[in-house]
């Protein structure tokens, strides 16, 4: 069922010339109902690559499911999941193979409706074309709009705005030739440069493989020929620097290490001088070796492993680029972002930022402004919503190595990840680093904390209180430090309602200013570790993402989580600052336990069951605590 008769008469000069074809990968994408499952049916129909049983069962399912009367429905041969053929909506990506005699094909088909953007991010991240839907009876829509403003974020260079269902606006050019001019001057406001406009119906196939008599006005290409002809971003990128993600150390014997990865850009040859990054050492390629043996050169999307002429200490996640353009590295970037999840990004919650093969922690520090994607407006955000779009400022606990996505696409780009729940939460780009991450710099200190420790005749640590108002969590902690201090330790209470009148009396108390509060009370609460000190923290703390930042900051056993558990109608009937009643009234808002959530602790180091006891029996449970984890011992400080 392919074009070539060589499948028929030669078949293994198709396999061979089959084999070294070059590859397309492209996304459909557009607004609802503009056309691209048809259109992908329809390339899949017309380029011979669908079996007899395949156009049988199409050709029944068009008859229970299809929108188009008795003619066979071409989308449904991509819309695979029940509910979007019940819809007629295509809701998740669909990835398709095809092939003419010219060239392979991957097109990914992305769904139209604005609650599925994120999908839409995701097919277009690996794409080198992108072939944008407009139905010429509506024009340019919202969606349209989001879906190019996407692309040029992508960095996706090459673009056909197919502007579909000619055949429904009786094949006008003047219709044509109006939403070519509207499009044009929104691709300009985007820096779109390369884009070529095909009138078509995905339905008829007019422009499709052929021009047909309908539209004897249109000279261009039609789809296919442009498919088969546009440039491949490989070829750009081998002229690229060399990079090459490390993804594994290969050491299956003590006569071999090596450094293992699909190369990202560029081209390596044996004697090479290359750079590993972060670390900046140097060293030169020895072999680069594949299954069957030693290549003499390796370019871009080749996997490979490469040996070094001197023994460098390489991990995965390290970038080996070429030493005389070599990658950038820094720990603070500006990045724009595509949140891509229900619950909303919060300035100063810790995710975890997977780039390449490097995976680390990562806090967006700022969020300098959203985009409005129909006016591109910047506008103010103190956070960032479902498939919305900003311009962020960046953090992460360890340098890594990168290049700008404009460039490099592979180590420019990232996600970001939930830490509690693995769900990939944004999509980001890189822009480039903050001069402020160049500048500044650890300075060494000769007293450090365990010398201060030592002095102090203790181990320094943190008692995290947390629990819902009224829990008595300031109440524990207050006794809890009065027989510390009885004992001559050296301690701090950090309490909520003290931090907020002067170190946080800027915040409010919405999710995104409660994580910052206490962002802010951890970093304090670090610093007060690094004094020697055993730090006592009051605060509901209602998330558990915060409190897990506030673990994270400091060393193994130096955090004790310690949970004030009180039902919330306890801690109502309570009520001793009159707060739950105003919240009841509807005076107080975002408030914990009524109108906004608290996340109880999963595995605290001591659980304080205020039902069963008084307030000065749960402070003896937290001394016994800190006895029993060495923390107030007494014993040996030879730290």
């Amino acid at each position: 069922m392919h074009q070539s008769s060589l499948i028929e008469s030669n078949i293994n000069e198709y396999l061979k010339q089959h084999e070294h074809k070059s590859l397309l990968r492209f996304i459909t994408c557009g607004s609802v109902d503009d056309g691209k499952s048809t259109l992908i049916g329809r390339l899949l129909f017309e380029s011979k690559m669908l079996f007899e049983d395949q156009l049988a069962a199409m050709e029944a399912d068009s008859k229970k499911w299809g929108t188009q009367g008795e003619d066979i429905d071409f989308a449904l041969l991509v819309d695979g999941l029940a509910a979007e053929r019940e819809q007629g909506i295509t809701i998740d990506v669909a990835y398709r193979f095809f092939s003419t005699d010219k060239r392979k094909f991957i097109v990914a088909d992305t769904p139209g409706h604005e609650q599925y953007t994120r999908n839409m991010v995701t097919g277009a991240s690996t794409a080198d074309a992108a072939i944008l839907m407009v139905d010429a009876r509506k024009g340019i829509l919202t969606q349209t709009r989001r879906h190019s403003y996407l692309m040029s974020l992508l960095g996706i260079r090459h673009i056909v705005v197919a502007i579909n269902k000619m055949d429904l606006v009786g094949y006008s050019e003047k219709t044509f030739r109006t939403i070519v001019e509207e499009y044009s001057r929104f691709a300009e406001q985007l820096g779109l440069k390369h884009i070529t406009y095909i009138p078509l119906s995905a339905f008829k196939g007019d422009n499709i493989i052929v021009h047909g008599d309908n539209m004897p006005w249109y000279h261009g290409t039609t789809l296919m020929g442009y498919l088969e002809t546009v440039e491949v971003d490989d070829t750009r990128m081998q002229q690229a620097p060399f990079r090459l993600p490390v993804q594994w150390v290969n050491r299956p014997n003590l006569d071999f290490r090596g450094f293992a990865g699909t190369i990202a850009s560029g081209v390596i040859k044996p004697g090479d001088r290359i750079r590993v990054q972060p670390s900046g050492k140097e060293s030169h390629v020895a072999r680069i070796v594949v299954h069957g043996g030693d290549l003499p050169q390796a370019v871009a999307g080749q996997s490979v492993t490469l040996t070094l002429t001197d023994e460098i200490d390489i991990s995965r996640g390290d970038v080996i680029s070429t030493a005389d353009a070599p990658a950038h590295t820094a720990d603070q970037f500006e990045t724009t972002l595509v949140w891509m999840h229900e619950d909303a990004l919060l300035p100063g919650r810790p995710y975890l930022l997977k780039i390449g093969t490097k995976t680390v922690t990562a806090t967006v520090t700022d969020i300098k402004y959203q985009v409005n994607v129909n006016t591109l407006e910047h506008t103010a955000a103190k956070k960032l919503e479902l498939n919305g779009i900003g311009v962020c400022n960046l953090g992460l606990d360890r340098a890594i190595a990168f290049d700008d996505y404009q460039h490099n696409k592979d180590t420019g780009g990232f996600i970001l990840i939930d830490r509690l729940t693995n769900n990939t939460v944004a999509a980001g780009m890189l822009h480039f680093a903050l001069r402020r991450s160049q500048n500044i710099h650890m300075q060494h200190v000769d007293v450090n904390k365990d010398a201060r420790a030592l002095a102090k005749g203790q181990k320094p640590a943190v008692l995290w209180f947390t629990g819902l108002s009224g829990a008595g969590k300031s109440t524990i902690a207050n006794l809890v430090e009065k027989k510390l201090h009885a004992q001559g330790r050296h301690t701090y209470l950090l309490d909520g309602d003290n931090v907020r009148h002067g170190l946080n009396k800027d915040l409010g108390f919405t999710d995104a200013d409660r994580v910052e509060n206490i962002r802010r009370v951890a970093e304090v609460s670090r610093l007060m570790v690094d004094a020697g000190l055993i730090v006592l923290t009051a605060f509901i703390s209602p998330f558990r993402s915060e409190r897990r930042l506030a673990r994270d900051l400091l060393e193994d056993g130096e955090f004790i989580e310690v949970f004030v558990d009180t039902p919330l109608s306890v801690a109502e009937d309570r009520d001793v600052k009159g707060l739950y009643k105003k919240a009841r009234r509807g005076e107080l808002k975002n408030f914990t336990g009524i109108d906004s959530a608290y996340e109880q602790p999963e595995n605290p180091e001591i659980r304080l069951d205020t039902t069963a006891l008084s307030a000065d029996e749960a402070a003896d449970a937290v001394i016994a605590l800190l006895k029993e984890k060495g923390i107030i011992n007494g014993g040996d400080w030879s730290i």
